[in-house]
């Protein structure tokens, strides 16, 4: 088991950068796949990225490829979602979450999740 919290989210103008950290309890946080979520007012929570437990395999979004970019550091106990040109529709509560399985995370029922942090982005 292990505890999450994000950080990192704020309010940004459209084209602009944030980088999203996940920081987890636990001595086992090598062996669990990770991913981000996001939900947006009144739309259910969406998949946006997940990682594997060595961060050999990555999965993405088709509304984030080639815009965001998932990392982990075993080492930290850390996840990071680099995301880069934002846009308005990319406004919403980042979850981070994870799960022993990473088909499980990209599937969106991982076992473990976050509080959760705003990011907003304005035109």
């Amino acid at each position: 088991q292990v505890q999450l919290v994000e950080s990192g989210g704020g309010s940004v103008q459209a084209g602009g950068s944030l980088r999203l950290s996940c920081a987890a309890s636990g001595r086992t946080f090598s062996s669990y796949a990770m991913g981000w979520f996001r939900q947006a007012p009144g739309k259910e929570r969406e998949f946006v990225a997940a990682i594997n437990w060595s961060g050999g395999s990555r999965y993405y979004a088709d509304s984030v490829k080639g815009r965001f970019t998932i990392s982990r550091d075993n080492a930290k106990n850390t996840v990071y979602l680099q995301m880069n040109s934002l846009k308005p529709e990319d406004t919403a509560l980042y979850y981070c979450a994870a799960d022993v399985s990473p088909r499980t995370v990209v599937g969106g029922t991982p076992t473990e999740w976050g509080q959760g942090t705003q990011v907003t982005v304005s035109s």
